[in-house]
Parts: structure tokens; C-alpha cells; sequence
């Protein structure tokens, strides 16, 4: 049956949401080549955001809570795929996931909570898989421009060497630009439940917390300084390894482990060579320690959440967005010696900017590209459902640009 949406923007009037939906309007208009709406609240709020994007009138606006899972199935049977940008996803995700995967909508969000997603793949799997509906997480800034880096690096080696490479670093060479409220409302989210349930800490430090049923071998730890022989530089962690390795594991496993049941793979921040690039990282791991450290005790949590970190809803002005960028490294090496490079660079903000181009073209690649033949029913990360095709899209579409070294 023909559905009345080909997507609906979810949470379209906070801050990240709103700039989905901008970026629907800019780049594809109302109505026209996508059929697509707003869903909210409050409908002057929503009525204020379509005016500020200089959408039409005709530009429909939808009401739901969060919590009302009638009004979320209602929408969810109109559309296609829902974005949703509505966080964070442990507190308020799963009824829009269920009636999602209830009625065979297609489902796209930025989510980065581990734990929330391993309950929600346990929960919904085969509700998904039953229905059709395609359900895929972390379509932001994490995951996407890692584990697409990582597509694009195994489709290189499999056309060069016609065989995957079994050992791959991640490497972040440069980042410009905020983090989101959202995503620290997510942190902060996680750190809190796992205080609650300190069984919680064996599934954020297990990297293959994703993939059910699945141990997979030693991974390379990425919590303290090291000297990358391969890279020439002195190393410091990354604060999104976390969900990235995870996710980037779970793609492996979705496509039959096409880089092998014994894949290598960590994340972490270039800072240089030499003494410098020792300081540097020294310097950043210090940093990150204590950020972590003041994150994780309860009284100062709340101070910073009062006082200091962003909230959601809030983000930076449309310069700060434009002038951010971000350069990614990926070196794979194979089991016969084979090196490959590649570098992924976009030209925006990567918390905001990018991320909603990321975000918009990824629901539009379920809705446009893979068609029920090509990809089932299930929980998938965007790597495993999208392939070549989002690669395709994100440098047509988002600003991003994918080469070899």
C-alpha cells in the first residue's frame, strides 16, 4: 500500500532536528521530488520552524509525544521512514522503535548509547525481520563517517587484492567543531544507568556488545598513550571509539564477517611525532581522563549539566556549523602484507552540520535505493544496510569525500 510520506522528521523542532529538516527543504524541496513532514509537539513551534526554513504552508505538520504509543503507530503507518532526532534514545527511543518495527516503517536515528541499542536489537530483531521494517542506528557522526571509511577502504582491497584486510586502525586527524547537546545528554544518560546497573560497564567495554552470540578475539585497547609504527605519530583515546568499534564489529557480523571472524579494529585521536606529538597526547589523555573522571562522580555530573555542557536543543550558530570540518584516517593492512589508506573528510561541523546531511541522506537511501529485495527487514548498522550506495550519496549530497592514499 501507498504511503502518505516518503520520510517524517521526528523532534523536528529541536536544534539538530530542525536542521534536518532545513536540509530536506534546501535540497529537495516540499512535495516534490520527496514527500515529507514534520513531526513535534507543539504546532507553533512547528509552524516556526517550517517559516524559518521557508517551507510552504502545504508542508504538513504532525502531533505526537514521545510517550504516546497510539499517536506514534498512527504516524508510523503514513510513513515510510521516521528520522529521528529525539533523545536521549534510553529515556524516550522505544516506542517510536516499536510501533517502527510494528508496522513495517523503515527507521533512522543518531544514537550512540550502546547499551540501549543491545536491548533494543535483543527486544525488536525479529520484530523487524517479521514486518520488513528496516531499523538503523547511529547514522551521525558516529557512526557513519568511520564506518564508511571502512566500507570504502574493504571495496578498494577487495577490487585490488580481491580479499578483505583483516587488521584495520581508525585515526582522527583533525575535528573542528562542537558536540552536540544531544550527544552529552546521551553520555550523561549512560554514565547515570550505569550507576544504577554496574553490569551496564561489561557491555560498554566489550566491543562486541552488538553482535549476540559473538566473542570475538583480543581488540586493541585505545584507553592510554601508544606510538603508532604504522601512522608515525604519538596516539590519544577518542571519545566516540566507544560506539564506533562497536558498531563497526556488528557491520562485520551482519554481512557473514567478510573481514574475517579474527578483524582488528580500534579508534584514536593523531597527535603527532616526536616529542610534541608525545606532549600532545599526553596532554589530550590527561584531559580526557578528567572530563570522564568528573563525568562519572554523580555531584559533579549535575554541576556540569547545570553549568557548563551544552543542553539539547542547543547547538552552534550557522558560521560556527559552516566553518567546522573534519579529516579521518583508515589504514588497513592484510594478512600478506597489503597496505591501503584511506582518508574521509567533510566540510561541515561534524556534530551539526554534517550530521544532518548524514542523517537525511541516510533515511533517503532506505527510501530511494534499497529496495525490500535488497535489504530485509532487522536492526542493521548503516554500514551493513547501505554499502556503496551511502558512500555514493554523502559525496554527492553531504560534503563529504572518500579517497585512497
Amino acid at each position: 500500500m501507498e504511503k502518505e510520506f516518503d520520510v517524517v522528521v521526528f523532534g523536528a523542532t529541536g536544534f539538530t532536528g530542525s536542521l534536518v529538516a532545513e536540509y530536506l527543504h534546501s535540497s529537495y524541496g516540499t512535495n516534490a521530488e520527496v514527500r515529507w513532514a514534520m513531526v513535534g509537539r507543539s504546532a507553533s513551534k512547528l509552524a516556526e520552524v517550517r517559516d524559518r526554513i521557508g517551507a510552504p504552508k502545504s508542508l504538513q505538520l504532525l502531533f505526537a509525544d514521545a510517550a504516546d504509543a497510539a499517536a506514534l503507530e498512527a504516524i508510523a503507518r503514513r510513513a515510510r521512514v521516521i528520522i529521528t532526532t529525539v533523545g536521549p534514545y534510553q529515556w524516550v527511543g522505544e516506542p517510536l522503535l516499536a510501533a517502527c518495527a510494528r508496522c513495517g516503517t523503515d527507521y533512522v536515528d543518531l544514537c550512540g548509547e550502546p547499551g540501549w541499542m543491545a536491548q533494543m536489537i535483543a527486544k525488536y530483531q525479529t520484530v523487524a525481520q517479521a514486518s520488513g521494517a528496516r531499523i538503523v542506528f547511529s547514522c551521525g557522526f558516529d557512526s557513519i563517517p568511520f564506518g564508511f571509511a571502512i566500507v570504502y577502504l574493504q571495496e578498494q582491497a577487495r577490487r585490488r587484492w580481491g580479499s578483505a584486510l583483516s587488521r584495520v586502525r581508525g585515526r582522527v586527524r583533525a575535528m573542528n567543531g562542537t558536540v552536540s547537546g544531544g550527544t552529552v545528554a546521551s553520555l550523561l544518560a549512560t554514565l547515570e544507568a550505569q550507576r544504577r546497573d554496574p553490569s551496564l560497564a561489561q557491555t560498554l567495554a566489550n566491543p562486541f556488545a552488538l553482535v549476540p552470540g559473538f566473542k570475538g578475539p583480543d581488540q586493541p585497547g585505545g584507553d592510554a598513550v601508544v606510538y603508532d609504527e604504522v601512522a608515525r605519530s604519538w596516539l590519544s583515546p577518542f571519545v566516540m571509539a566507544t560506539i564506533n568499534t562497536k558498531n563497526v564489529h556488528r557491520t562485520n557480523a551482519l554481512l557473514g564477517f567478510p573481514y574475517g571472524q579474527e578483524f582488528l579494529y580500534d579508534e584514536m585521536v593523531l597527535d603527532g611525532d616526536g616529542p610534541a606529538g608525545k606532549s600532545k597526547a599526553m596532554a589530550h589523555a590527561r584531559t580526557f581522563r578528567l572530563q570522564m573522571a568528573l563525568l562519572g562522580f554523580a555531584p559533579t555530573r549535575a554541576l556540569l549539566r547545570r553549568f557548563v555542557l551544552p543542553k539539547p536543543g542547543q547547538g552552534p550558530g550557522r558560521r560556527a556549523r559552516e566553518a567546522g570540518n573534519y579529516d579521518i584516517l583508515v589504514v588497513g593492512e592484510g594478512s600478506d602484507g597489503q597496505t591501503l589508506r584511506v582518508s574521509v573528510k567533510g566540510d561541515k561541523d561534524p556534530g551539526y552540520g554534517s550530521t544532518c546531511k548524514m542523517l537525511a541522506e541516510s533515511a533517503l537511501c532506505l527510501v530511494q535505493d534499497m529496495r525490500p529485495e535488497a535489504l530485509a527487514g532487522g536492526i542493521w548498522t548503516p554500514g551493513a544496510a547501505f554499502g556503496m550506495a551511502l558512500v555514493q550519496r554523502l559525496q554527492d549530497r553531504a560534503g563529504l569525500s572518500f579517497s585512497t592514499e
